[in-house]
């Protein structure tokens, strides 16, 4: 358990680094890019998000998923999978650039067409080093990923922001991120330097695929619902509208999603190695679920309490449309981290399956919603996330307590605490925006205020998780 729990502690510490030295120079540069050129062509960028994150699941094919997965790997199933990647790059980026114009002209925006055929060179760039990373990420070695994708980061920002300077537009986007495809495929190559040894395995891709194929599908359903309303906003209302639904859409996923994504990347390949023995798989699963809560949870609402002035000062009176959308998807991205960790467990248990039936359920449930709150406008469509959120919730746990007996309300009383305290972390945050009229002064006064009322709580109320994570974090700093 000492070797586990080492590793952990590792594999977290340096995802952390790598993810919020990324996304922190990323979320900075894109703040910069977005307030230079706007709303309108931020939008078009994500217009053209669903093509590519249902192409980006296609390419992986739940392939990386069953290699971490699979304990017994070898050359072959690396070099097949590599294959695998670039071929279907290929077909979807012709599909892509054929495809140009009757996008452009579904959303009514002529510059969509070229944008498409340039824009879409990421998904071949990207199908280069997607098997380096995973061996990387089977090695738990988020210290080389953390270099490597904070210097395409911070370079391609740099790129991107001269270009929005100049004037480039949504053109400044589009090589931003081209220039970040390239850097890591560069520097994948020169740290991890594996290339395909093996040809292409038959066997390999039968074994791999009948446990990644129901995660293909499973991502690929997961993937149209997570990028469907940048479609529909787009398309009902305008692109304008739609930058400021994505921008607010982001804010969310800094804080929510880079955990959540941490805490799955790294208890992925750490837990399957104990995928076997059900007291110590429940025992961890538990921690990661409650420490992902510890601190996801006072993040994302201390976020919906400082909507006002963050918006405000970052980008800006043209973008302040985008703070009540902001505060109500809080309340959705508040469940997305226990949402992720359960469906991480039914993974490491090997049931894509499972997987796969949870997400032809939710996501009829999340469609139904959708359409329903369409006609009203983007406040109800963003209450309807919320309200998914929670039933997504729900049904995950029907499985991780056929698992292992760990279900919705036993979760739900463990995290109960956690919530309340971060309702107060709002409500701080609140409080300061109303109360100081100078938005430096508000958020400056909700950054000192909302920690300490936290971190006191936590302390006061002698929680569990919180008393485990200072010591994980003491030993892990004292190396």
């Amino acid at each position: 358990m000492g070797d586990l729990k080492e590793k952990t502690v590792r594999g977290v510490a340096w995802s952390f680094v790598e993810r919020f030295s990324v996304q922190g120079v990323t979320f900075i540069l894109e703040l910069i890019i977005a307030r230079l050129v706007g709303p309108d062509n931020y939008g078009l960028i994500a217009m053209l998000a669903i093509f590519m994150s249902v192409s980006q699941v296609f390419i992986d094919g739940g392939f990386s998923s069953a290699l971490i997965q699979r304990q017994q790997r070898n050359e072959a199933d690396f070099s097949t999978v590599f294959y695998i990647n670039i071929a279907i790059s290929l077909l979807l980026y012709l599909a892509l650039f054929l495809s140009a114009p009757a996008i452009a002209a579904f959303f009514s925006q002529p510059v969509l067409e070229p944008v498409t055929r340039v824009y879409s060179l990421n998904l071949v760039i990207n199908s280069l080093v997607a098997v380096n990373k995973t061996k990387l990420t089977i090695d738990v070695d988020f210290k080389t990923q953390s270099k490597i994708s904070f210097f395409s980061a911070l370079l391609s920002g740099l790129v991107g922001v001269g270009l929005a300077l100049m004037g480039w537009g949504v053109w400044a986007i589009v090589w931003q991120t081209l220039v970040c495809a390239l850097l890591n495929v560069a520097l994948s190559f020169y740290y991890v330097k594996w290339v395909p040894r093996s040809r292409f395995s038959l066997d390999s891709f039968h074994r791999l695929f009948s446990f990644g194929s129901k995660l293909l599908v499973a991502n690929l359903i997961s993937a149209l619902y997570a990028k469907i309303y940048d479609v529909v906003v787009g398309k009902k209302f305008s692109a304008s509208m739609l930058g400021l639904y994505s921008r607010a859409d982001k804010f969310n996923q800094f804080a929510s999603s880079n955990i959540s994504g941490i805490l799955q990347r790294v208890s992925f390949p750490v837990l399957s190695q104990i995928q076997d023995d059900d007291t110590r798989l429940l025992s961890a699963y538990r921690k990661y679920l409650q420490m992902s809560a510890l601190v996801v949870f006072p993040l994302i609402m201390g976020l919906c309490g400082v909507a006002r002035p963050l918006i405000q000062l970052l980008l800006g009176q043209e973008w302040m449309g985008c703070v009540p959308l902001m505060q109500i998807l809080s309340f959705a991205y508040l469940w997305d981290c226990v949402v992720i960790v359960n469906l991480n467990l039914i993974y490491v248990k090997g049931h894509s399956d499972y997987v796969l039936r949870l997400e032809v359920i939710k996501k009829s449930v999340a469609f139904a919603i959708l359409i329903a709150t369409l006609p009203f406008g983007l406040i109800p469509i963003c209450m309807g996330r919320v309200a998914y959120a929670i039933i997504s919730f729900y049904l995950n746990t029907y499985y991780t307590r056929k698992l292992l007996g760990y279900g919705f309300f036993a979760q739900l009383r463990e995290l109960l605490p956690l919530i309340i305290l971060s309702l107060m972390v709002a409500a701080l945050g609140w409080l300061c925006s109303w109360w100081l009229d100078n938005a430096w002064w508000a958020l400056l006064t909700a950054l000192a205020v909302c920690p300490v009322a936290y971190i006191g709580a936590c302390w006061a109320l002698k929680l569990q998780v919180f008393d485990e994570f200072c010591r994980l974090a003491s030993k892990y700093l004292k190396k």
